[in-house]
């Protein structure tokens, strides 16, 4: 059986529309996230929000603005959306990064389930090619008993990721825009600037002009130059929060290149807690 693909088209996913056992699940965010939602979203999608499903409340400092939320809490969440361990789940939001959904589908894919992937281009692109829309709030069905007790992809926390600054052959993978890398301009976190030795590849570079990500074969040339003769278990991905990461990682995944760490504290973690900071091209 061949492994489920990461990423599912809009005309994949209409032929999909009856199969028993599909979940879909809408995570736009934003201020407005639910209301957006409620006023139209893909039909029959379950809402999950970024702050309270998929990320908690805490010290910034400690884990970044989105830390990952305990297993259990999770699994408690795929439980009241319905989710079981053969479901085949499809995840989307509306931002042009697909931030968001990609977190959605790290975390369920660190559980090990494999059947889960992303709407290539997301909301925009399914609801220009007549996928059913609906408003309201979706009903979940019965709910499940989802069973997993740990992430299974690699992370790495701040004391690694320092470590890696002083490490001959690490890697860290900043995908921020350049802006905020070069320390130009710094819209959420209080310092601007990047982790010294870290690269930068924006995960605007994964996508096209139509906001669907590249072929494989583009994004393994993209990324392959960075990883060719490293160690991939000293390689991280990291971001503002932890989230944005995620699409990187999706990505790589698409690029069928082995999936390296990631650093879900992130630059907001990492800049405040009086480490070392760099700016400007590396």
């Amino acid at each position: 059986m061949n492994a489920i693909k990461p990423i599912i088209s809009t005309a994949e996913l209409l032929e999909l529309q009856e199969t028993a056992n599909l979940i879909l699940v809408d995570a736009t965010t934003g201020e407005q996230a639910l209301e957006t939602y409620r006023k139209e979203h893909l039909a029959d999608a379950l809402f999950v929000d970024m702050d309270n499903d998929l990320s908690v409340h805490g010290n910034p400092a400690k884990g970044g603005r989105h830390p990952l939320p305990e297993v259990r809490n999770f699994v408690s969440l795929l439980n009241k959306l319905g989710i079981n361990n053969s479901s085949h789940v499809i995840v989307y939001d509306r931002a042009k990064g697909i931030n968001a959904a990609a977190r959605f589908w790290w975390m369920l894919s660190a559980l090990g389930h494999e059947k889960v992937q992303v709407i290539d281009g997301g909301f925009q692109i399914a609801k220009a090619l007549d996928y059913p829309i609906s408003n309201g709030q979706e009903t979940p069905r019965a709910p499940s008993s989802y069973q997993a007790d740990q992430w299974t992809l690699p992370q790495v926390d701040i004391s690694t990721i320092e470590k890696y600054t002083q490490e001959q052959g690490s890697v860290i993978i900043d995908v921020r825009d350049e802006n905020r890398y070069q320390g130009l301009h710094e819209p959420i976190d209080l310092i601007a600037g990047h982790i010294p030795t870290a690269i930068n590849i924006p995960l605007s570079l994964n996508l096209d002009a139509d906001g669907r990500f590249k072929t494989a074969e583009e994004l393994r040339k993209l990324y392959t130059p960075y990883f060719k003769n490293q160690n991939i278990n000293k390689t991280a991905v990291h971001c503002g929060s932890g989230v944005s990461a995620c699409h990187t990682l999706l990505a790589l995944k698409i690029a069928g290149l082995p999936l390296p760490a990631l650093y879900v504290g992130s630059w907001s973690e990492w800049s405040r807690n009086e480490k070392p900071i760099a700016k400007g091209k590396k």
